[in-house]
């Protein structure tokens, strides 16, 4: 049969809700329960009854053609809320849907007497002549200390509860029918749901290896779960973001100033009070996390650099908003000195592999759909592309989103971000697949427009080409804003201040600090002595900057040649020729010891475009990594955790996306784990004969099938970026003859410099101690490690 359940007010948190939420699932498997909000219903009001609202219409045909309606109610003033007493006017005055409607209800209150006026009062109103409805005899279900009755996954704990309860609804049932056989009504009948073919079965799946995922997946082992951990990168390029990110994590000391500090970041951007606090406490206790969890001894920013011996090496970074209230608390925490060089992830997934015999990890393998139990709404499994073919992976006990954002996901990046296209300067496999999945199953979505950036001026990388990373430059290049350059937008003209130093892309705007509009194509403008600037500089941070230099004799061809338009661009050029001369930049307000007048041609440009780290948007989800559907109510076992749906929005703190990567993952693994006892509705059977591989990261000897000859000695590293590096190297009369990288999973981009162009130079030295090649350290690390190993065995047996 299909029920109508009236949640009986219209407040935001309500026990009564979440016990129609538990009837909706406990009996879900037979009986369908839709529950009905009324906190967007309109005050009743007599004047417009002849034509009332759709929204009360539509409730009104939801009833009509209901088998019967459950109203939870709770108890204010002796009496109904008056949000359920306007509701029930509309319903008796023009519309009458409760006429000859068998009605049950149930109520919740914190203290002993479980709503029993409130229920009672109730009655007395559904007898009225308006609504004329019957109301179930006796039965009365009143849930009392209602606080203390359900536990963390939202079930009622006492048994004797849900007994009474299963009593008084299959009485309910009976009554139900037997109403509806007297006035000749048609009992609905459930439409048979379609069999679910299963191909494997864990404890949990966790979608998505990256710093959340990694961190779900191992805490849902440690949880007793057996777990399933897939991605959609191959292997050498799973990571996500935390891959190529800073490794730093905000970290706080005193938390009133902590939560002071987000607040004001936040503005005027509402977040769930209890995620804000939790989020806060785990960054106040990051060091103990990672020293109980991480197993190492965190290294604090401040201490190291920012007021320690080695200097401030990256300005900025801690507070990144040191105006705001109770910034001086604000640390990061590193898991050693060192930015950049992927330390923190290679933590992470090493906790991973050590927990192979609980974790299976699959690589190349992207989660397709969510699979959801039609009547109960519950994550029951998730459909994977694995060696090719689409299979069916259950759930038992829950599943966790943690696969990223839409960066390379172009038109989600025009939807939601209003930008034509934009550089990813992490990984290249967030592709959205986590916001079209948790679409799929109702999810509410929060933080849609919010992402953030990192680079040269505002944010910015040299153009890309589709399909590449744009390269994140941090180094200082005054050149870029010093002199006769400045940037121009799509129609020639500027369109911010050059010299202000970004913070994550932000700059400041009327009060706040905003991406500014990323536009199509923008371009560096210079002249002939900017040029010559750059050519008289020892080192540029971009090797391959003058191959990307156009050059024009004048302004009008180099409009043409960059598509920008010509008149606009010489009165830019005119613009701050007279702002460089007077000493005032009336456009951007640019310091004037920056500027100097640009000379007659020849004139140059080179392509830039703005720079995104990482997208924020996706599924609600609340303190207990529950994703939230539309109604803002936990979709069962379904969890989220990192940057797909992000708590962070408006302003942004470096490190605060890792931290809530390492926080919520751990929530989210350990409640994903527990055993769950909700019902699932839809028929299943097994079916084990398509093969699925093995554990993409399981424990194997990788030097087996790697030959030797003669002088030839296998060496082997753990620490790149993807796991194992081996080499192989020919030593001879204290020689390195020769160093090949024979098996290693670096990145595509970042380390492949290193593992072309190192080998030459340790033969060239003929040493392992040669310098790491520029933007790829963590990999250049690795395999100088490996060839010390091999030319320690080869020294062992000269």
């Amino acid at each position: 049969m299909k029920f109508i359940g009236i949640v009986g007010t219209n407040a935001d948190f309500l026990y009564n809700r979440q016990l129609l939420q538990y009837m909706q699932t406990h009996f879900g498997p037979k009986q369908e329960i839709e529950i009905c909000e009324i906190n967007h219903l309109p005050l009743f009001n007599e004047n417009i009854v002849k034509q009332p609202p759709v929204s009360i219409t539509q409730l009104a045909a939801k009833i009509s053609s209901a088998d019967g309606v459950i109203i939870a109610t709770p108890e204010y003033d002796h009496s109904i809320p008056a949000a359920l007493k306007s509701v029930l006017e509309w319903l008796s005055c023009e519309l009458h849907p409760f006429n000859q409607k068998p009605v049950m209800i149930v109520g919740a209150s914190y203290g002993p007497q479980g709503a029993s006026r409130a229920q009672q009062h109730l009655r007395q109103i559904l007898d009225s002549p308006g609504l004329g409805a019957f109301v179930q005899p006796g039965n009365e279900f009143l849930l009392n200390y209602v606080k203390a009755a359900f536990d963390e996954q939202h079930q009622l704990k006492d048994q004797q509860t849900i007994s009474f309860l299963e009593s008084c609804f299959n009485n309910y049932l009976d009554f139900t029918t037997l109403i509806n056989q007297k006035y000749q009504k048609k009992v609905t009948q459930l439409p048979q749901k379609s069999q679910i073919t299963w191909n494997g079965a864990y404890d949990v799946i966790v979608v998505g290896f990256g710093a959340a995922g990694a961190t779900a997946a191992r805490f849902a082992a440690d949880n007793g779960a057996k777990v399933l951990l897939t991605d959609v990168a191959p292997e050498g390029h799973e990571g996500g973001n935390v891959r190529y990110a800073g490794q730093v994590v905000a970290t706080g000391t005193d938390y009133t100033k902590m939560l002071s500090y987000y607040k004001a970041m936040l503005g005027s951007i509402d977040l769930d009070d209890t995620l804000l606090q939790t989020y806060v406490q785990g960054m106040i206790n990051m060091r103990s996390y990672f020293k109980n969890y991480l197993d190492v001894e965190p290294v604090s920013y401040n201490d190291t650099y920012k007021n320690g011996s080695h200097g401030e090496v990256a300005k900025g970074l801690a507070p990144e908003y040191p105006e705001f209230p109770g910034s001086d608390t604000f640390d990061l925490s590193m898991v050693h000195e060192g930015f950049f060089d992927a330390a923190l992830w290679k933590n992470l997934r090493k906790h991973v592999v050590d927990r192979t015999n609980n974790i299976d990890v699959w690589l190349s393998s992207p989660a397709q759909h969510l699979v959801q139990d039609p009547l109960t709404k519950t994550i029951t499994g998730v459909t994977i592309k694995r060696n090719g073919q689409s299979v069916n992976i259950q759930a038992k006990n829950g599943v966790v989103l943690a696969c990223g954002g839409f960066e390379t996901d172009k038109q989600a990046i025009q939807d939601y971000l209003g930008a034509p296209h934009l550089a990813p300067i992490g990984t290249l496999y967030n592709q959205g697949d986590g916001i079209k999945m948790a679409e799929e199953i109702g999810a509410d979505m929060w933080h849609m427009k919010s992402y953030e950036g990192l680079g040269l001026l505002s944010g910015m990388t040299f153009a890309t080409h589709p399909g590449e990373r744009g390269k994140l430059i941090l180094a200082p290049w005054k050149d870029l804003y010093t002199g006769s350059i400045f940037v121009v937008g799509d129609d020639g003209s500027r369109y911010f201040r050059e010299d202000e130093a970004n913070r994550h892309g932000r700059l400041y705007s009327h009060g706040t600090w905003r991406i500014p509009t990323a536009q199509d194509h923008p371009y560096l403008i210079f002249d002939q002595v900017q040029f010559d600037q750059f050519k008289a500089a020892k080192q540029l941070p971009e090797q391959d900057f003058f191959e990307r230099v156009i050059q024009a004799a004048n302004l009008p061809e180099l409009a043409q040649k960059t598509n920008l338009n010509a008149a606009t661009l010489q009165q830019t050029v005119a613009d701050f020729n007279t702002f460089a001369k007077t000493g005032h930049d009336y456009s951007q307000h640019r310091a004037a010891k920056t500027m100097r007048a640009l000379t007659t041609g020849p004139y140059y440009a080179v392509k830039l475009e703005s720079g995104m780290l990482n997208t924020q948007g996706g599924p609600r989800r609340n303190a207990n990594a529950e994703i939230l559907n539309t109604q803002l109510q936990p979709i069962p076992h379904l969890y989220g955790a990192g940057e797909l749906g992000g708590a962070n929005a408006n302003q942004y703190a470096g490190g605060s996306n890792l931290a809530e990567c390492l926080i919520f993952g751990k929530i989210a693994g350990e409640n994903a784990a527990k055993e769950k006892t909700t019902a699932v509705s839809a028929p299943t059977t097994l079916n084990t004969k398509v093969d699925l591989g093995s554990n993409d990261l399981a424990p194997e000897d990788s030097l087996k099938d790697i030959s030797v000859g003669v002088n030839q000695y296998l060496g082997v590293s753990d620490t790149g970026i993807g796991g194992q590096v081996v080499v192989r190297v020919t030593y001879a009369d204290q020689q390195i003859k020769n160093v090949e990288v024979v098996k290693q999973s670096e990145s595509e981009d970042v380390g492949k410099a290193a593992v072309e162009q190192l080998p030459a130079k340790i033969v060239a030295a003929n040493s392992y101690t040669v310098d790491a090649i520029s933007g790829a350290s963590a990999s250049s690390n690795a395999i100088k490690s490996a060839v010390k190993n091999a030319l320690t065995k080869a020294k062992a047996t000269n």
